[in-house]
C-alpha cells in the first residue's frame, strides 16, 4: 500500500500527486508500486525494497540523488501462541523532492505523524522528519523495554507460589527479545553517529539539537536493555534455585516417607517368616498381634518425630 500526504499551514493532508515536499509512506508495498516510485525519483529498485527484507541491518548509504536510511524499529510477532516483540526494518529514502518511507507492516512510530500528534511536524523539512521519525522510535523502544519489564516483574511474583512451564517459556521470550532489541539499538547508533558527522544533511539549525536528543535517548535505551537483560538473567537463576529446592524438598519428603514404610514391613517380614513358633516372640501369647501392632505403630511415631525435627517432613 502506498500512501502520499503533505502538510500545508502545519496540517498533514492526504494527496493524490507525488508533488514536491510529499511524503511517500509505503507499507508492504507491491512490486508496481515500487517500480513507480523508483522510476519517478530515480533511485535503485533495490533500495526501495531493501526494508522489506528482514534480515536487513541498519545502515546509511549516500548514493547520487537520494540518500537511504536503514534502521531497525520495534515490532510484535507470535511466537509460540502468544504477542512478542521483535524488530523490523524502516527504511528512509531522502530525495531532492520528498522523504519516503517503506516498511513491511504499520507502524505506532508513523501513526503517530498522521495522528498529528508531533509537534512542528512539515514533510518539508525533511532532515528534520527524519530526525523526528528517529526520535519516535528511540521513545518506542523505552516504552516497550517498560512493558517487558512489567512482563518480567508479573512472572516473578509468581516464582514463590505455583511456577508454571509456561512461565519460564515467557521469560525465555522476553530476554530473546531484548537481545534482539540490543542488536538493533547498537546498529540504530552506528547510524545515528554516521548522521552526526555529515553536516551536509543538516538544513535547520534546531535540528543539531534534535539530532543530539535522538543520540541520548538512543544511548539510554540502549542502557535500560542491559539493566533489564541483567534483570531478566537474576530471574532466571532464582527460577532455577526456586525450581530445584522444590525438587530437593520434595525427594527429602519421599526418602521419609520410605523410612517409615520401611519399618512395618521389616517387622511383618521378621514374624513372617516359616520357623517353629517357640523361636518367634509374641506368636503363644494372647493378643500378641495387637501389641505387635501398636510397637510397630510406636516405633513408626517416633521415626516421624525424629524425621520432623530433621525437617525432613
Amino acid at each position: 500500500m502506498m500512501t502520499v500526504y503533505k502538510t500545508d499551514n502545519r496540517v498533514l493532508h492526504e494527496v493524490e500527486e507525488m508533488d514536491p515536499g510529499v511524503w511517500i509512506m509505503m507499507t508492504n508495498p507491491t512490486m508496481e508500486e515500487s517500480q513507480e516510485v523508483a522510476e519517478q525519483y530515480d533511485i535503485d529498485m533495490a533500495d526501495v525494497r531493501a526494508a522489506l527484507d528482514e534480515e536487513e541491518s541498519s545502515r546509511i548509504e549516500l548514493e547520487d540523488g537520494y540518500t537511504l536510511i536503514l534502521v531497525d524499529i520495534p515490532a510484535t510477532e507470535i511466537r509460540h501462541e502468544s504477542k512478542n516483540y521483535t524488530t523490523i526494518p524502516l527504511g528512509i529514502l531522502l530525495t531532492q523532492e520528498c522523504i519516503i518511507t517503506v516498511c513491511t507492516e504499520e507502524t505506532p512510530i508513523l501513526q503517530h505523524f498522521i495522528e498529528r500528534r508531533v509537534r512542528e511536524f512539515s514533510t518539508k523539512k525533511k532532515m528534520r522528519f527524519v530526525y523526528q521519525i528517529l526520535f519516535r522510535t528511540a521513545a518506542m523502544y523505552q516504552s516497550t523495554l517498560r512493558i517487558i519489564d512489567k512482563k518480567r516483574t508479573d512472572i516473578e511474583e509468581n516464582i514463590g507460589g505455583n511456577t508454571e512451564d509456561e512461565d519460564l517459556v515467557n521469560l525465555h521470550e522476553l530476554e530473546s527479545t531484548l537481545v534482539y532489541f540490543a542488536t538493533s539499538l547498537r546498529a540504530n547508533g552506528v547510524v545515528l553517529d554516521r548522521l552526526s558527522r555529515y553536516g551536509n544533511l543538516r538544513k535547520y539549525n534546531e535540528d543539531l539539537e534534535l539530532l543530539e536528543d535522538v543520540v541520548i535517548e538512543n544511548k539510554q535505551a540502549i542502557e535500560m536493555t542491559q539493566i533489564y537483560r541483567d534483570i531478566i538473567k537474576g530471574t532466571r537463576e532464582l527460577m532455577s534455585t526456586v525450581i530445584n529446592n522444590r525438587l530437593n524438598n520434595a525427594m527429602k519428603y519421599l526418602a521419609a516417607i520410605t523410612i517409615v514404610m520401611s519399618i512395618p514391613t521389616i517387622i511383618s517380614g521378621l514374624w513372617g517368616m516359616n520357623v517353629s513358633g517357640k523361636w518367634m516372640p509374641l506368636s503363644n501369647t494372647p493378643f500378641g498381634f495387637g501389641i505387635l501392632c501398636m510397637v510397630t505403630l510406636a516405633i513408626c511415631i517416633v521415626a516421624m518425630i525424629i524425621l520432623k525435627r530433621r525437617k525432613m517432613l
